[in-house]
């Protein structure tokens, strides 16, 4: 049964999402909604590298590397801190790395994070999940200590942030299916893309229509849909964080290995 959404929400070859909306540009917006918006998604999207960056990077226990997260995001939201980005001299994600690498180094400004007045932004982060995925990596902070030159640790914060733009375009997914009344599709594309564990890795399309009800090519059409949507709604969300057309197909290419026409 051949699925009827092929196209929805694309542009004609599913490879390039129609939206140039920019959260890096709106950042800098007058408008206190646009900026509130554009501030939520890109904190969404680079809290977590850089919370386990931080613990990586600068082997912080985990309480401190919970307040200096809270701090420089607070900064980034109250300080107009992409006002001075240049997306000409560098990545978004190196800017943000550099600027966490500053922030930390300087003891004595982290060292009063938590004597900030009771009027201060504090953000709801969902660190446990964070630690959970760095115990799932082996990415300990003592292991890494003495692997963390700038090198490694730039390659680090690099996978982090691919990690963090894939499960929002996941969590996306899910609801969009929901939504739709499509959660078989998102079940199958997470047995076969998503979970680790052995016994769903060995799954036929043959044992995946058993265990739903559903024709072997059913499972064909709603995996081909659900891969097809999460790689539109990642390229969207990707380029929600570029700021010019520039830097998004730098960037797709890297990622995706999508080479634009």
């Amino acid at each position: 049964m051949a699925d009827d959404d092929t196209n929805i929400g694309g542009d004609g070859d599913g490879r390039f999402p129609p939206t140039r909306w920019s959260a890096v540009l709106a950042a800098r917006s007058d408008d206190p909604a646009e900026r509130a918006r554009a501030l939520d998604l890109l904190v969404g999207a680079y809290w977590k590298p850089v919370y386990k960056y931080i613990r990586i990077r600068w082997n912080k226990p985990r309480e401190d590397a919970q307040d200096l997260t809270q701090e420089f995001f607070t900064r980034v939201i109250e300080k107009g801190f992409f006002d001075r980005y240049d997306p000409a001299k560098a990545r978004l994600r190196t800017f943000v790395r550099v600027c966490a690498d500053g922030m930390v180094a300087n003891d004595a400004k982290a060292a009063g994070r938590l004597k900030r007045g009771g009027d201060a932004v504090h953000l709801s982060l969902d660190f446990d999940s964070a630690e959970t995925e760095l115990g799932r990596t082996g990415a300990a902070p003592a292991p890494l200590r003495e692997l963390a030159s700038t090198d490694s640790m730039e390659e680090f914060f690099e996978k982090e942030w691919v990690r963090s733009l894939f499960s929002l375009a996941v969590e996306m997914l899910r609801r969009d299916c929901e939504r739709r009344g499509k959660q078989i599709h998102f079940r199958l594309f997470e047995i076969c893309d998503l979970e680790d564990d052995d016994a769903a890795a060995r799954a036929s399309y043959d044992d995946l229509a058993r265990d739903f009800g559903i024709a072997v090519t059913d499972v064909t059409n709603h995996l081909s849909f659900a891969r097809r949507e999460f790689r539109r709604i990642a390229l969207e969300k990707l380029r929600e964080m570029c700021a010019s057309e520039d830097e998004f197909r730098r960037e797709a290419r890297a990622i995706f290995g999508i080479v634009p026409a």
